[in-house]
């Protein structure tokens, strides 16, 4: 049996990089899929891959940084599936730039974004959680994807850095307000992974500069949250809550 039978998992920022990574992961470990962004063309095109590889995947309109589609995807998951036991809050964005110099309205964007729509997110799950008995059941699962600059500054990244140390204590935070309702709330905090959106930068000159200032000299092969990502979600983690996990290869030290 794999590791998420019997899991209906919801993911945010499922359209590309490591939202669509993780849905491909939890795809072969028998999850029951939920994907949420805005994208929905890209969205439409994953579930049709996931399904004709046997998957059984749901592509929702999300803008998590309106509480109103947030609802609206947890309602157009249960009607589909049923209780959504496990939560994957993935969506994010960066704005680089000296912050003396950035836009009023890039700062709000980055903050409502990692910030705001994981805690919504987060909790609009965990209301349908406990609200089923999972104070009983112990079934809920909640994973917030952080950053390794919630831990170090990165520079020309001060609205992104501050916005994912915000998500590292919000999950501890959670964690400890849920922990007597069978809601498990836990953090990853990956370094750089080559994707879509950074894909550019570590092309150019700069990004290969920064490449070869890592201690090891190479991107963070992205398979390398995969055992990570599948433990805080499965049923193997029912005794771990309010855990932050750095996952960088050495990039931050």
């Amino acid at each position: 049996m794999s590791r998420l039978s019997y899991r209906t998992c919801l993911i945010t920022g499922a359209s590309s990089g490591l939202g669509a990574h993780f849905a491909r992961l939890a795809a072969r470990e028998g999850a029951r899929l939920v994907l949420g962004a805005r994208r929905r063309e890209r969205l439409e095109a994953l579930v049709a891959e996931l399904t004709q590889s046997g998957a059984q995947a749901l592509a929702v309109d999300m803008d998590v940084t309106d509480e109103a589609s947030v609802i609206a995807a947890y309602d157009a998951a249960e009607a589909r599936f049923g209780l959504v036991d496990t939560i994957i809050a993935n969506a994010g964005i960066s704005a680089p730039g000296r912050s003396t110099e950035l836009p009023v309205e890039a700062i709000r964007s980055v903050l409502d974004t990692n910030v705001l729509g994981v805690m919504l997110t987060a909790r609009e799950g965990a209301r349908r959680l406990i609200a089923s008995g999972s104070r009983d059941k112990g079934q809920g699962r909640i994973l917030l994807v952080g950053s390794m600059g919630g831990q170090i500054p990165i520079q020309g990244e001060a609205a992104y850095c501050a916005s994912k140390a915000a998500v590292a204590h919000l999950g501890r935070s959670l964690a400890r307000e849920w922990v007597r309702q069978g809601v498990n709330v836990n953090v990853i905090q990956p370094g750089f992974i080559l994707t879509e959106l950074a894909a550019d930068w570590f092309a150019s000159d700069g990004g290969k500069a920064q490449i070869e200032a890592f201690h090891r000299k190479r991107l963070q092969p992205i398979g390398s949250l995969d055992e990570p990502v599948i433990f805080f979600c499965s049923d193997a983690a029912a005794e771990t809550t309010g855990a932050v996990l750095t996952i960088d290869d050495g990039q931050s030290l």
